[in-house]
């Protein structure tokens, strides 16, 4: 009988995330990985350069952006980004476990959260350039792209800590539609958190 088994790549992200949890980024070895996924080394070096390219391999959220944002009706920048991006939010909901598993390793190991970093950026890079596909000056779709990653950042740090198990899409809508505040007069932003504190108080 074969024991060839499907979905090598799929099994080497999972056992690089369980190891990485549980004996740490560092202390993982190429060789550990492979044994879990139950292949060679040499079949991880066909899908990954290294056990960190695990972390930060290419996925399709920045094509998923690039044609949400270029495909959007006729609507304000932010409104823009807003559809956008919950066009994205599937790219996390479906492999759920292991984007959590992810993020509790970079959250670990300060030199990954670096590589993210650079990795957001590259993200607004990408909504900047559509943007500015629309026609909007460079100005403001690098502003309305800085504001999108910055509010999905907070959104997507909201998502996983969820225990309710909200979606990431709407967690995406909530976020953006609280940017709309940061503009409003002080008075009225302090009556709003009021009513809305008083409205948390006098829940069941």
């Amino acid at each position: 009988m074969s024991r060839w088994k499907p979905d090598a790549r799929g099994r080497l992200e999972k056992a690089a995330m369980e190891l990485y949890n549980d004996k740490g980024f560092e202390a993982t070895t190429v060789a550990e990985i492979a044994a879990r996924a139950e292949v060679t080394e040499r079949t991880f070096y066909r899908h990954f350069v290294d056990k960190r390219e695990v972390l930060f391999q290419p996925n399709a959220l920045v094509d998923v952006l690039a044609h949400a944002t270029a495909a959007a009706d006729s609507l304000a920048p932010l409104e823009v980004i807003t559809h956008a991006l919950t066009e994205a939010a599937p790219v996390f909901e479906e492999r759920a476990e292991l984007v959590r598993q992810r993020q509790a390793v970079i959250a670990a190991n300060p030199e990954l959260q670096e590589r993210e970093l650079a990795k957001q950026a590259s993200l607004v890079s990408t909504l900047d350039h559509a943007l500015r596909g629309r026609g909007l000056d460079s100005a403001t779709a690098a502003l309305a792209a800085e504001i999108g990653i910055a509010a999905f950042k907070v959104a997507f740090d909201r998502w996983i800590n969820d225990a309710d198990q909200h979606t990431l899409a709407r967690h995406i809508r909530e976020t953006l539609d609280a940017t709309r505040h940061l503009t409003a007069p002080a008075e009225h932003s302090a009556t709003t958190d009021d009513a809305s504190f008083q409205g948390q108080e006098n829940a069941p």
